[in-house]
């Protein structure tokens, strides 16, 4: 009865809902982004970095806070990239202190087709 409870415990240590509710993998990556967006009074703008990255979301450490549901607008500064990835649609997922999660809505080609390129040379990089 002892072990039943011991190992309980320990699965609900290690699973947070927040983690589980991911449907595509994430690519752990570091670099710099702006973020702007509506609060209900006052428009917000904001910096930080890109702590992870995929296809449908991006997770951010930011330095303005956020509130779930608010739609941003993303500017994502792409290491070895000119111009930074524009991401105009990004609704907020959650939000823990300064690190918040934004799922991505539909890119236009062109931004969909960097994002794919840099994911790729990213897991090529990792393997």
């Amino acid at each position: 009865m002892r072990q039943m409870k011991h190992l309980r415990h320990s699965a609900g240590q290690n699973s947070h809902p927040s983690i589980e509710r991911r449907t595509i993998q994430r690519t752990a990556v570091s670099f710099g982004l702006m973020y702007s967006g509506f609060n209900g009074e006052d428009v917000l703008i904001g910096d930080g970095s890109v702590v992870d990255l995929s296809a449908g979301g991006v997770g951010i450490r930011g330095n303005c806070p956020v509130q779930v549901g608010m739609d941003l607008t993303l500017f994502l500064y792409v290491p070895d990239e000119e111009d930074p990835l524009f991401i105009l649609e990004a609704t907020v997922a959650w939000t823990t202190g300064a690190l918040f999660g934004v799922a991505l809505k539909e890119l236009n080609l062109s931004e969909g087709d960097r994002m794919r390129a840099f994911l790729h040379t990213q897991s090529v990089g990792q393997a």
